[in-house]
C-alpha cells in the first residue's frame, strides 16, 4: 500500500534517493536564509521593529539547511547537485512569488508594501512547510536517525507560520487588509502549481533513483494532481486566511542552534 510512510521509508533507506532529497531540503532551506537576511537587511524605516524576527526567521532558515547538510555528513555521503526543476525556492521566485532577487541584491531599502508582499507570501509557503513536517514529525518523529532533526524543524516551522499569521494582521489593521487579501490569493494560487509541478519533478527523480515500476509512478502521479485539483477547487483558501495565533511573539527569541547535528 502506498502510503507517504512507506514511500519516505523507502527514501530514507537508500543512500542515493536520500542524498536527493537532504540536497533538495538543505538548499532551499539556505536560500530562504539567504533572502531573509537581505530582506531583515532592506527593511524600511517605518518597519524597522520587524528587522529582528526577519533576521531570526532567516537564522532559523539556515540552521535547517544546516541541519541537512549535517545528516548526510553522519551517513557519508556528499550533497548532489539540486535539479533545476526540483527547486521549490527558485522557480517561485521566477514566477513572480515573493521579492525579485534583483530587489534583495540591491541596495535600495523596500517599502512597506514589498514587506507586506514579503509577509504574505511566506504566510502561504509556511503553511505548506508546516504541513510537511507535521506529517514527518508524525512518522518519523522518533526515527533514530532523523527523528531529533525532524522535531526541531516542525517546531520552528510551526513559528513561522504562527510570526506571519500575527504580523500579517498587524499590518491589516494598519490598513493593509485589501493589499494583503489580494497577495495571499494570487501567491497561493501559483504556489499549488508550483508545488505540483516540483511534486512531479521529485517524484521522477526518485522513481529513477528507485526503479519504481511503471503502476506505482502511475499511482503517485494520479496523486500529485488529485492533491491539487483538490487545491483549486477550494483547498487552497486554507492557505490565505489569517487568525492570532496561540504562539504570540513566536520569533521574539534567541535562534536555536545545529550544533548537535554537526
Amino acid at each position: 500500500m502506498l502510503t507517504a510512510r512507506s514511500l519516505f521509508q523507502e527514501i530514507l533507506e537508500d543512500d542515493e534517493s536520500y542524498r536527493l532529497f537532504c540536497s533538495i531540503a538543505a538548499g532551499g532551506e539556505a536560500q530562504g536564509g539567504w533572502e531573509n537576511g537581505r530582506i531583515a537587511a532592506l527593511v524600511p524605516d517605518s518597519q524597522r521593529a520587524l528587522a529582528p524576527k526577519i533576521a531570526r526567521h532567516g537564522a532559523d532558515e539556515d540552521k535547517h539547511g544546516r541541519i541537512f547538510r549535517a545528516l548526510m555528513h553522519r551517513r557519508g555521503i556528499e550533497p548532489v547537485r539540486v535539479p533545476p526543476e526540483t527547486d521549490y525556492t527558485m522557480i517561485l521566485e521566477r514566477r513572480g512569488i515573493g521579492l525579485p532577487h534583483a530587489v534583495l541584491h540591491a541596495e535600495e531599502p523596500l517599502t512597506e508594501r514589498d514587506i507586506v508582499a514579503y509577509l504574505a507570501h511566506s504566510r502561504v509557503t509556511e503553511q505548506r512547510a508546516s504541513e510537511q513536517m507535521d506529517l514527518l514529525t508524525k512518522h518519523f518523529g522518533d526515527h533514530p536517525e532523523v527523528g531529533r532533526a525532524v522535531r526541531m524543524i516542525c517546531h520552528d516551522e510551526a513559528n513561522h507560520l504562527a510570526y506571519c499569521h500575527e504580523e500579517l494582521l498587524r499590518l491589516a489593521a494598519a490598513g493593509h487588509g485589501r493589499t494583503i487579501q489580494a497577495l495571499l490569493r494570487e501567491s497561493a494560487l501559483g504556489e499549488i502549481e508550483v508545488y505540483r509541478d516540483v511534486s512531479l519533478a521529485v517524484m521522477a527523480h526518485m522513481g529513477r533513483i528507485l526503479r519504481w515500476p511503471r503502476a506505482k509512478v502511475a499511482a503517485l502521479t494520479a496523486g500529485i494532481h488529485a492533491v491539487y485539483a483538490y487545491e483549486r477547487l477550494g483547498g487552497w483558501r486554507r492557505m490565505v486566511s489569517l487568525r492570532m495565533p496561540e504562539r504570540r511573539d513566536a520569533l521574539g527569541g534567541p535562534v536555536t542552534t545545529a550544533a548537535e547535528f554537526a
